[in-house]
């Protein structure tokens, strides 16, 4: 499928063919479709499907999966998600033992999970990752558990629910750089992650988080933003290509070449990042398993 990149220079929209090495394979295999099936009897949501990520075909076959808890519905417009944007209703509240049962059948070693944002929530739904985390040990005691969790609107209590049931990784996305966020995250606060990631470090927590390229940053703010997550003591770093998933969402300003992504990576090794996953498919659960064996 072609991707409509904004020009620039001349303020106009071309219609640009994706390079070869943006090319990820189509989902399929028994694998795949077993996972799937478990999914939908378990009436669970992935971040995978949710937010159309291009390894879920890799992902899914290799039987890893990302869970993403508190519903299918956020309540922030990000620019550069696929995830709905509404009003969400209620709360599950069997699914953080439905997300541990999907754990223990899938028999994967290391649990990713995530979720659209809460705001409406006064802990921005802080105590059902908090419960997810705890099922998933309970029913699945040599698992490790990774989550990617919204800013909680700065409410630092909501995030002291999450790091008290002692997560593996806790991971956070800036997403881009901070004069992008007008566009990129109208609703979240560029200072505000880098504190939330703070405070998780400040905890001993093994902290992450991940920037996506092409949405029109220089190199230059990129490296700023490196170098700033360098100086809260950020653990492991992911970077990966920015994909317009309709043509209500972001442009494509730049396709980022492989080569590029490697010297980013090298640069943030060289910098103290313990580790690195660059690349044109990269996002923040790929490879996940090794993150956590190498923090």
């Amino acid at each position: 499928m072609n991707t409509i990149t904004r020009n620039t220079i001349s303020g106009g929209e071309v219609r640009t063919p994706k390079p070869d090495w943006l090319k990820a394979r189509i989902p399929g295999g028994e694998n795949y479709a077993r996972l799937k099936t478990l999914i939908r009897n378990h009436r669970l949501h992935t971040v995978c499907e949710e937010a159309r990520c291009p390894n879920m075909g890799e992902c899914w076959n290799a039987g890893t999966a990302t869970f993403m808890i508190l519903g299918d519905v956020c309540t922030r417009s990000c620019g550069f998600c696929a995830v709905k944007t509404g009003r969400p209703q209620g709360l599950d509240n069997n699914e953080p033992e439905r997300v541990a049962d999907a754990v223990k059948i899938m028999g994967i070693k290391h649990a990713v999970v995530t979720s659209v944002n809460r705001d409406e929530l006064p802990d921005g739904g802080a105590s059902v990752f908090a419960r997810t985390i705890q099922q998933i040990r309970a029913l699945n005691p040599q698992v490790t558990v990774e989550v990617l969790i919204p800013d909680f609107r700065g409410v630092w209590g909501a995030l002291e629910m999450v790091i008290d049931a002692r997560p593996d990784i806790l991971n956070h996305n800036v997403e881009t750089v901070p004069r992008l966020y007008s566009q990129v995250r109208p609703q979240a606060k560029y200072q505000r992650s880098l504190e939330l990631l703070m405070r998780a470090k400040d905890k001993r927590m093994v902290t992450k988080t991940g920037l996506m390229l092409g949405l029109g940053e220089t190199r230059g703010e990129v490296e700023e933003v490196m170098t700033d997550l360098q100086g809260i003591g950020c653990d492991i770093l992911t970077l990966g290509q920015y994909l317009q998933p309709t043509m209500d969402h972001l442009f494509v300003v730049r396709y980022v070449a492989p080569w590029e992504f490697e010297e980013l990576k090298n640069r943030g090794l060289s910098m103290g990042f313990r580790h690195v996953e660059a690349g044109p498919l990269v996002r923040s659960s790929y490879h996940a398993e090794r993150h956590v064996n190498r923090s």
